[in-house]
């Protein structure tokens, strides 16, 4: 909070936000965006699901602001182990991933809202206040994709194939195509390294490609479009 903060009604108290992303200077950013809220404050930050799991338990916030992409952790794998919570706080996603791909598997992992990194900030706090009044927020571009899809019922065939993927095969898919060992990747996701060679061994039949190599080639090919 600053001097220029307007001052809360009386009797109000701060609604408390946990931070979960691996880069410090967004940390920090939403951390003065957030402080200028009259009715707003972060409780808590961390670059990790395990720390972040253990400090959200510890602090109970009102919300928690979770990234997908985080250095040895699966946004969604913290989201969904959030739900296991007897009273688990609502969850925006704030990603630099395209919500056209990511925002309904985060959805069903129990988070409650989908920001894209690039929009502003005004929109990043209306995304925060929807959440913590239990309101679902996406954008309007893909509540329009939603209802296109429910009317459809899925008469048209997926538009990826990568739709076919777990939400784990999905991030075993998108190490690989940063370039990241599956001995790295399974201990990146806590895994064995049988666990992520079965993994792969998923993606190859699913998406149609006959060895590793051609799935780092195509899975690099993934990253580099941006999902």
């Amino acid at each position: 909070m600053n001097d220029n903060d307007p001052t809360p009604p009386p009797g109000a108290r701060r609604r408390r936000v946990f931070l979960v992303d691996d880069h410090p200077l967004v940390r920090e950013g939403l951390t003065k965006l957030i402080a200028q809220e009259p009715d707003l404050c972060v409780c808590g930050e961390a670059a990790e699901a395990g720390p972040a799991f253990g400090g959200i338990v510890a602090s109970a916030p009102d919300a928690v602001i979770v990234d997908l992409s985080l250095q040895s952790d699966s946004g969604l794998d913290l989201i969904k182990r959030l739900q296991t919570l007897a009273d688990p706080p609502p969850v925006l996603v704030l990603s630099m991933h395209d919500e056209a791909f990511y925002a309904e598997r985060a959805l069903r992992a129990g988070a409650l809202g989908y920001v894209m990194k690039r929009e502003t900030s005004g929109k990043i706090i209306s995304a925060l206040r929807r959440v913590l009044a239990g309101q679902l927020y996406v954008s309007a571009a893909m509540s329009a994709q939603a209802a296109e899809k429910f009317l459809l019922t899925r008469a048209v065939a997926s538009s990826s194939p990568l739709e076919s993927l777990t939400d784990r095969e999905i991030e075993v898919f998108r190490r690989i195509g940063l370039g990241h060992e599956n001995r790295r990747i399974a201990e990146d996701l806590h895994l064995s390294l049988k666990t992520v060679q079965t993994h792969c061994a998923h993606i190859k039949e699913k998406l149609g490609l006959e060895n590793a190599t051609v799935l780092m080639r195509e899975a690099v090919r993934w990253v580099e479009r941006g999902p």
